[in-house]
C-alpha cells in the first residue's frame, strides 16, 4: 500500500492454514463471464458494501506471509469485504501479487544459490534499493520460491507459515475469487494496486494492459465490478479508466510528497494540492474515490497523538468521492501514541479504540492487516449510527 520504493515500506505482514496449498489446480477462467458476473444489468457496485468498509490489506496480513493465497483467503473467512492485491510483473509479463518488486524480504530467494547472481541494486522511484527483483525473473522462476513473513520482529508467530505457500499471480487470484463466490454465493471483492507503473512502463513491463486484460478475460472490467483499481500514480488510474469501467481509487500519500509520475512529468503538485477541492474536483473526473493516508485526515502531532481531523472527509464526500484510508493494525508499533498498550512495539494496544476514532471521521473504508479486529469495530457504525463527520 504505501508508495515509494523499498526503503519507504510500511512495515507489516499478513494470515491462514484454511486456503491449502498451491493454486495451479484451480478451474480455468471464465473468459465467456456473463452480464451479471459483470455486473453490468442492475447491480449495485461498490453501494452493495457495508458501510464503514473493511478491506483486507494484503489479505489477513497481522496473521500470514502477506500477498499469499493463504493469506487472502484467511481475510474472507474472518469475513473481510474487499481484498487487496498489489500488483508487479515477471520478466515474462505476467502480473503477480507482491507489495514490492523486490521480493529479498517476502520470499527465500536468498537461499537459491542459482539466483545469487541476480542480486542487484536498481532505483526504483528514485529510491535505491538493493535485492532480486521480480522483473528479473520469469514466472516459472518465480515460481520455485516461497513465500515468507517480511517483518518477523514483528510478527514472529507468522514465520510459523513461512515456505507455505508460492507466490501467487493475479490470474490465480481471480481464479481464486470466483471459486469462493460461488462457494459463497455472493461476489468477493478485490482491491488491486498497480506498484510503480511508470517505472515498470520504462522497462516495457506497462501494466495497465496486461491488468486490463485480466479483467476482461475475468468479466471484472464493467462500472459496477466486484473490484477496485487503485494507484499512487494517478496517471496509471487516467490510464485505467481509458480501458475498463471498474471504479478506481488513487491513492494519496503524505502531503508533502509527489507523486512519481508527477515527478517524472514536472507537475509541482503536491499531495497538499491533491487533497485541496480543486485537486479533488481534478481526481472526480477519473476516479471514484481515494485512498489517503490516515494522517491526511487524522494528523500526528509531534508525539505521535492524533489531532484535530482536517475538512478531507467532507471535502471528498462533496465531490462524490468515497474515501478508503491506510493502513490500521493492532500492534503497538502501529497505533497512535495514545492507543498503545505497553512498551512492546509487537504487543497489541487499545486498537478498538482507534478503529472507533477512525470511523467516527466518517470514512467509507478503512485497509487493515486484522479484518477480525476491523468488522467488530465496524458494526458500532454500520445502518442506524450516522458518522460525526458527515
Amino acid at each position: 500500500m504505501t508508495q515509494g520504493g523499498a526503503a519507504r515500506r510500511t512495515v507489516l505482514g499478513a494470515a491462514v492454514l484454511a486456503a491449502g496449498g498451491a493454486v495451479a489446480g484451480l478451474p480455468a477462467g471464465t473468459a465467456a463471464a456473463s452480464e451479471a458476473d459483470r455486473g453490468d444489468r442492475g447491480d449495485r457496485g461498490h453501494r452493495e458494501l457495508p458501510v464503514p468498509t473493511v478491506i483486507g490489506h494484503r489479505g489477513a496480513s497481522g496473521y500470514r506471509p502477506e500477498h499469499t493465497i493463504g493469506s487472502y483467503q484467511l481475510a474472507l473467512d474472518l469475513g473481510a469485504d474487499v481484498i487487496e492485491q498489489d500488483l508487479v510483473p515477471t520478466r515474462d509479463g505476467h502480473l503477480v501479487c507482491r507489495h514490492e518488486n523486490e521480493i529479498g524480504g517476502t520470499t527465500d530467494v536468498a537461499d537459491h544459490p542459482g539466483f545469487a547472481a541476480r542480486r542487484t541494486t536498481k532505483s526504483v522511484d528514485g529510491v535505491s534499493v538493493t535485492g532480486w527483483f521480480t522483473e528479473d525473473f520469469t514466472l516459472a522462476e518465480l515460481k520455485t520460491l516461497r513465500a515468507k513473513e517480511r517483518i518477523p520482529a514483528i510478527r514472529g508467530r507468522n514465520t510459523l507459515y513461512d515456505g507455505r505457500w508460492a507466490v501467487p499471480t493475479f490470474e490465480e487470484v481471480l481464479r481464486w475469487a470466483d471459486r469462493e463466490g460461488k462457494r459463497r454465493g455472493r461476489r468477493v471483492w478485490l482491491h488491486a494496486e498497480t506498484k510503480h507503473p511508470s517505472y515498470f512502463r520504462s522497462l516495457g513491463l506497462g501494466l495497465e494492459e496486461p491488468l486490463a486484460k485480466l479483467l476482461r478475460r475475468y468479466g471484472r472490467d464493467g462500472r459496477n465490478a466486484a473490484i477496485f483499481l487503485q494507484s499512487f500514480e494517478p496517471s496509471s488510474v487516467q490510464r485505467l479508466s481509458r480501458l475498463v469501467s471498474a471504479p478506481r481509487v488513487v491513492l494519496l500519500s503524505a502531503a508533502n510528497t509527489r507523486p512519481w509520475d508527477f515527478e517524472l512529468a514536472k507537475d509541482p503538485r503536491t499531495v497538499a494540492d491533491l487533497v485541496k477541492p480543486e485537486g479533488l474536483k481534478w481526481i472526480a473526473g477519473f476516479a471514484q474515490g481515494i485512498g489517503p493516508t490516515m494522517d491526511l485526515i487524522l494528523p500526528r502531532d509531534a508525539s505521535g497523538r492524533l489531532g484535530a481531523p482536517t475538512t478531507l472527509v467532507a471535502d471528498a464526500h462533496a465531490r462524490g468521492l468515497l474515501l478508503h484510508p491506510y493502513t490500521a493494525r493492532n500492534e503497538n508499533g502501529f497505533l497512535p501514541a495514545e492507543y498503545r498498550e505497553g512498551t512492546d512495539p509487537a504487543a497489541y494496544g487499545d486498537a478498538f479504540g482507534a478503529f472507533r476514532r477512525y470511523f467516527e471521521q466518517g470514512i467509507d473504508g478503512i485497509f487493515t492487516d486484522n479484518p477480525d479486529t476491523g468488522l467488530l469495530a465496524a458494526e458500532d457504525f454500520r445502518p442506524g449510527r450516522p458518522p460525526v463527520n458527515r
